[in-house]
């Protein structure tokens, strides 16, 4: 079944990587936050509408994939009615307008809805917890979503980095040409994803979705697989590069203190990925390799 995709947030990190990753013949409208802005409900719901009519016109099956969010963690505990308005009432317009034109949605959300103090991956049910304000919102975007009556799934990953915005892969790169030692916390850990791999994962799932498999589970937890600290994290981009890994040193959370809290664990497990028989993130590792090698 041929695909007709709308993505907000189409000129962000992951955004670029799904409008890169669409299978020939696929149909997608990917408009940046400026051109297609969450908080405007009417310019929203004429969106969802014409990708409606557009679908039925060329007889291709419509899917919406919200790759809009506000993603400035340490920004949003002063600013949080912003990141609430992005997050959680954006995707609260967009679900009801998926409802209306029965339009199935993919929310992508994040790691940060649970505590961070568990001592194995989080599951689907796990309870959340968020701790920061970025978090709570997201919670809250979930919650809209999933309450919305419509089509929708909601798809939590972790730690992405890409080509394009600011992530920790560039900004380590950066730092490994202006600095000879740098300092990077050793005690939070969690599962890089490359959101090229996501894009990927995101896209088989709306296949799915369109050919009547969509999964059962309404939550889904999508990363690279395995785990490491940012320290380590920050090695193997040195050692991708050519740089010396010993420039980098060791520090803990409570020596490089930020504005939101950072969960100390932050792994997902993705059985309900596995579970729901799409095709599982390769290695967290293997991937950085690969965003390097490309």
């Amino acid at each position: 079944m041929r695909l007709a995709l709308l993505v907000p947030g189409g000129s962000g990190q992951l955004g670029r990587d799904l409008v890169d990753a669409v299978p020939p013949g696929t149909e997608v409208v990917a408009p940046s936050s400026a051109e297609l802005d969450l908080t405007a409900t009417g310019a929203v719901v004429s969106a969802v509408g014409a990708l409606a009519a557009q679908a039925a016109e060329s007889g291709a099956f419509p899917v919406v994939l919200n790759a809009a969010a506000y993603t400035a963690v340490d920004a949003a505990e002063t600013d949080e009615a912003r990141a609430f308005a992005v997050n959680a009432d954006g995707p609260r317009v967009l679900a009801a307008a998926c409802a209306s034109h029965r339009v199935p949605l993919v929310q992508v959300s994040t790691d940060y809805v649970f505590p961070g103090d568990a001592t194995r991956p989080y599951e689907v049910d796990d309870a959340l917890g968020p701790r920061s304000a970025y978090g709570r919102t997201k919670a809250a975007g979930e919650d809209a979503v999933l309450g919305s009556g419509a089509s929708s799934w909601v798809v939590r990953t972790s730690w992405v980095y890409g080509r394009s915005g600011s992530n920790f892969v560039k900004t380590m790169r950066r730092l490994a040409s202006e600095r000879d030692q740098l300092s990077v916390v050793d005690d939070q850990l969690g599962s890089p994803t490359w959101s090229a791999d996501l894009a990927a994962g995101l896209l088989e799932l709306a296949g799915a979705i369109a050919e009547g498999c969509g999964p059962a589970a309404r939550i889904l937890h999508c990363t690279g697989a395995g785990e490491v600290s940012w320290y380590g994290f920050a090695r193997a981009v040195f050692e991708e590069i050519g740089a010396d890994p010993e420039r980098v040193k060791p520090c803990t959370t409570e020596q490089y203190p930020r504005p939101a809290p950072r969960p100390s664990y932050s792994v997902l497990s993705n059985e309900s990925w596995c579970a729901a028989g799409l095709s599982p993130l390769r290695g967290w590792r293997e991937a950085l390799h690969a965003y390097f090698a490309d």
